[in-house]
């Protein structure tokens, strides 16, 4: 029988900017949800004032850190380019045969992770939440409240899967969209409740509906690009070895953010409320994250991974020169607004209800050390793609491990010292500690050099992103005189910072254009398709 290969597969990656963008598109939609459902549960559960919003965000913590080891880190970075070059050498029923083998595999791991952790919950909240002993009422609620969203991971499992198909056949569509229904489905939950115990177990509840959701979008997805992967019985063939034995370092190296986040949410439940303000400092944090580095990331790994197969070492080169100048010219101003007024942001979005303005004060206090993190966590999720398109695992496992090594030491002192916001300082020192472990291996090696037209352009780049900063600081500062014209009006603050946040968005490509960090004729040419151009765009620097 001879192998057809879908005209998606055939063709050379579209370019990078263009999949880059359509993911951030859809991620965009599904981050303002997100920051709406959590506007909504951090109003119903509270902060530092009860006990809810502590144990609904443990609750979170471990279906999310296991779903962002395996399905957003090791295992994508593993599946999709053998799924890949299975689907272009091979044809689609070797690349099916080997997806459904990878999917009953990691399910049943996954739900071996799962049960295993409900079980041994209450033993494991005494690791991770031992500042709730104290409070028994607390921990109680943490424990149950993790034991129903723990059946999350592997309906994320499937869903990275499926997901991971569609990415290997140029659809970044439904790929963008899934996580949205987690977002809707929890707004739905909550919003009827009062009760602030109440709505944690709605929220958790909700988890699990979404997840399901999810799953079957993603395969649904799949199944209309022509994907048959119909599991079997569980097979440990030797490409899903081979494939476990790539994870295993991956594990590590995918999710050293992960990680470092879990030690510090260790440290943060021996403070009432601090789970709370860590969640609200990742909600900003995680915006440019998601839509730059996991965006790019996603878009970077089939182009790399075909640019090796075919050496291209060229193309190799100018994909990651564009991927990174592209990821800080949008990280860097997201670092800017986050380090100018984190005050004016967290206390004017989210102080109401439950959340009072003490509690907004200290997220304030973390979203600032985590603001000048942020281009170390974008160029992360950029430059890994660097190692496992040529296979290499091991490599970003043992920086990461160096970092993750970094953060206990630093966050433990810095916490007994300095106080919880040491936590966010260290691990932001452990994040860029990664990154420059990866550019000087790259550059030894001689894999990858910024050319000497993106190194001009991240100057000029970081140049407009300082005027940004001192625009955004001078507008927090007088906050009172932009408000002034609102006097009286119920939702003044929540305008004002939206208002300022708009103007600043407005400001930044000026600012670029001025500087020359980015031409208008760039700007065209880096999301545009030429007729007839299918392979990555070749238009320069963003």
């Amino acid at each position: 029988m001879t192998a057809t290969i879908p005209a998606a597969a055939a063709k050379k990656p579209s370019g990078l900017l263009r999949s880059s963008a359509i993911y951030s598109g859809l991620t965009l939609v599904s981050r303002f949800l997100g920051l709406a459902r959590d506007l909504v549960i951090t109003a119903r559960l509270g902060g530092s004032g009860n006990i809810a919003g502590d144990a609904y965000y443990t609750a979170l913590t471990f279906p999310n850190l296991f779903r962002r080891m395996f399905a957003e880190g090791a295992f994508a970075a593993a599946f999709v380019p053998d799924y890949s070059k299975r689907l272009a050498a091979d044809g689609e029923q070797s690349a099916d045969n080997f997806a459904a083998d990878a999917l009953v595999t990691m399910a049943a791991a996954m739900i071996a992770i799962t049960v295993a952790c409900q079980l041994a919950m209450p033993w494991l909240m005494r690791v991770y939440s031992f500042g709730f002993l104290d409070n028994p009422e607390k921990f109680k609620l943490a424990v149950i409240l993790t034991q129903i969203t723990m059946p999350y991971l592997p309906c994320m499992v499937i869903a990275a899967l499926f997901a991971g198909v569609l990415q290997a056949r140029g659809r970044f569509i439904i790929y963008g969209l899934y996580p949205t229904i987690l977002n809707v489905v929890m707004l739905v939950a909550v919003l009827p409740q009062k009760d602030p115990t109440r709505a944690a177990f709605a929220a958790s509840i909700g988890v699990i509906v979404a997840g399901i959701g999810q799953a079957a979008l993603c395969w649904w997805g799949a199944h209309k690009t022509g994907a048959r992967i119909r599991p079997s019985r569980l097979r440990l063939t030797p490409p899903i070895r081979a494939l476990i034995r790539r994870m295993i370092p991956g594990v590590i190296a995918s999710s050293a953010t992960q990680i470092n986040l879990f030690i510090s949410a260790m440290l943060a439940s021996q403070v009432p409320g601090m789970r709370v303000w860590l969640n609200i400092a990742e909600r900003f944090y995680q915006l440019p994250l998601s839509l730059v580095g996991v965006a790019i990331g996603v878009a970077l790994l089939p182009r790399l991974s075909s640019a090796l197969q075919m050496k291209d070492h060229d193309d190799a080169n100018a994909a990651m020169d564009q991927a990174v100048v592209f990821g800080l010219a949008l990280s860097l101003p997201a670092a800017a607004a986050l380090m100018a007024m984190p005050g004016y942001l967290c206390e004017g979005l989210f102080s109401r209800g439950n959340f009072t303005p003490a509690d907004a004060a200290a997220s304030a206090s973390l979203l600032f050390h985590y603001g000048w993190g942020v281009p170390a966590f974008v160029l992360i999720k950029i430059l890994q793609p660097a190692f496992f398109a040529r296979g290499d695992t091991r490599r970003p496992m043992n920086y990461s491990l160096i970092s993750v090594g970094v953060n206990i030491a630093l966050g433990v002192s810095l916490f007994f010292t300095i106080g919880f916001p040491g936590i966010a300082l260290a691990t932001a020192a452990a994040s860029w500690l990664t990154v420059l472990q990866m550019v000087v291996k790259l550059w030894r090696d001689d894999t990858w050099r910024p050319s000497a037209r993106a190194t001009g352009k991240i100057v000029r780049v970081a140049a407009a992103c300082l005027g940004l900063g001192v625009a955004l600081a001078l507008a927090s500062h007088y906050r009172h005189i932009l408000e002034a014209p609102m006097a009286g009006f119920r939702y003044a603050k929540e305008v004002t910072v939206l208002l300022v946040c708009l103007a600043g968005s407005a400001l930044y490509p000026a600012l670029l254009f001025a500087f020359g960090g980015v031409t208008p004729a760039e700007a065209r040419a880096a999301l545009k398709r030429r007729k007839g151009d299918t392979g990555p765009v070749a238009s320069g620097l963003p």
